[in-house]
């Protein structure tokens, strides 16, 4: 089994640890721990400068504009333990969403990739799918992920994607080359196993020139029980590439997830990712887009489905930095209880970027009176011959759909759902893969027919 870290085993072993570093905070005593042995001198750096970032940055506070709707204080006092060594036992991975679908399987278990329970395939068309302390163990794939990795993630002002620099263990590697189309989906499923554990999944995709992918990326558990979860996913997309990305977060209602998204995209490409958020109490997807290109089309959607008081924010920046290309967002919130949901959507438009066509809209549905929307779409625009519209919305369900639905012998409670997962298909059908886009209708509609939340909670009026 590859892996990227592991327990320090001698006392004079030499690791990460810096004597000038304050040992109280458990942070910085994690890294110290940390065993870089037969690390390249690269990874080390990127460790490093990941670790000196998270210190010169700190966790985030409500005082902080993009923060104002998020409060990590539960994270920041969360007892930090990384999972530096794999679980003792494997999960049974079968219940799971989308073990079904036929593709090509890496899973990771605590961060730590779990070569028993992957399934790849031999041929993939010339494509490498593998973990990338495999790729790092190969001198011929080596070079590639020291080109790409820590490019693009933990460079920016994101505390937790500068933590997942310095303590991911191993992670996903996808490559694709030029003029190649993948014949499968490329599934990841992270799952989290260790109560308390503070786990950091990687995954990096190089789609080049004229190549087709697929990516379902999962994030799951079998705990009930805290953990932090915390990903960083590097997408480069080549010229006239076709990219599809699907993220599905179900993490434990007790848990919390960051996820941090970089995509670099050039000239002609698509790139298409969908962001379904389920659990963890406290989930924060940063989403950043580099419109590198010309002539290029980017679809960012979402949908988040909270309960109880459930948090779920998407943070994004679209960075149009080149002319004739179009981005379009399109976010649903269906929040129940006493849940939040939270949409910051920037779309930046630079003075090159002429000819821009730039869509933003985020809708929120409220099925309590208790539940919280807050949304805030901007333009920032320095070109002046552009298209670009944003808008949000927040309200309850129709009374006069719900009359019409019952005039039709359809009762209340069945009525309600009815509309509720149209409002999730709004989001749901715009995913290209038939197989992901079936079996995640039919996932969606199932949720909402468990909780009897969404029914109960519904205001009396609505």
């Amino acid at each position: 089994m590859s892996t990227l870290t592991s327990d320090t085993t001698t006392m004079d072993a030499p690791t990460a640890r810096d004597e000038s570093m304050e040992r109280e905070d458990p942070i910085i005593e994690a890294f110290g721990d940390m065993d870089l042995r037969g690390q390249p001198d690269w990874l080390q750096a990127v460790r490093r400068s990941g670790m000196a970032r998270f210190q010169e940055l700190g966790f985030p506070t409500l005082q902080q504009e993009d923060w104002r709707f998020t409060n990590v204080e539960p994270v920041a006092a969360f007892p930090f333990r990384p999972a530096f060594r794999p679980a003792d036992r494997e999960p049974d991975i079968h219940e799971f969403p989308f073990f079904g679908l036929k593709a090509a399987r890496l899973v990771f278990v605590d961060g730590h990739y779990a070569a028993g329970l992957s399934s790849v395939p031999d041929s993939l068309d010339g494509a490498l799918v593998t973990s990338l302390g495999t790729a790092l163990a190969n001198p011929k794939t080596a070079p590639l992920v020291e080109a790409r990795l820590g490019r693009m993630a933990g460079r920016d002002d994101n505390p937790f994607a500068a933590l997942n620099n310095a303590f991911f263990t191993d992670g996903l590697l996808v490559h694709v080359p030029a003029g190649r189309t993948l014949p499968l989906p490329v599934h990841v499923l992270h799952v989290t196993t260790t109560p308390g554990a503070a786990v950091h999944p990687r995954l990096l995709v190089v789609a080049e020139a004229n190549s087709r992918l697929t990516l379902l990326e999962s994030h799951v558990s079998t705990l009930d029980t805290p953990y932090l979860s915390n990903s960083a996913s590097e997408v480069h997309v080549g010229d006239n590439a076709l990219v599809e990305h699907c993220k599905f977060q179900d993490e434990s209602l007790a848990a919390f997830h960051f996820g941090a998204m970089h995509a670099d995209l050039d000239r002609s490409c698509r790139y298409r990712f969908h962001s379904i958020a389920c659990g963890a109490r406290i989930s924060r997807n940063h989403i950043r887009t580099l419109l590198n290109g010309t002539g290029l089309e980017c679809i960012l959607n979402g949908l988040y489905l909270t309960r109880e008081r459930q948090l779920a924010d998407h943070h994004m920046v679209v960075h149009h930095a080149q002319p004739h290309c179009e981005s379009h967002e399109y976010f649903n919130g269906i929040l129940a209880d006493q849940s939040r949901g939270v949409f910051h959507g920037r779309i930046l438009v630079q003075q090159a970027a002429q000819k821009t066509d730039a869509k933003q809209t985020n809708k929120n549905l409220l099925l309590s009176d208790e539940a919280t929307a807050n949304t805030k779409p901007q333009l920032e625009i320095y070109a002046d011959d552009v298209k670009c519209t944003h808008g949000a919305t927040i309200g309850q369900l129709n009374d006069e759909s719900i009359f019409y639905l019952r005039t039709r012998g359809i009762d209340s409670d069945t009525a309600r759902r009815m509309l509720i997962h149209a409002f999730a298909g709004e989001i749901i059908e715009r995913i290209q893969s038939d197989a992901i886009r079936e079996e995640l209708d039919t996932l969606i509609w199932d949720r909402l027919e468990e909780h009897e939340a969404v029914s109960v909670s519904i205001p009396a009026g609505a």
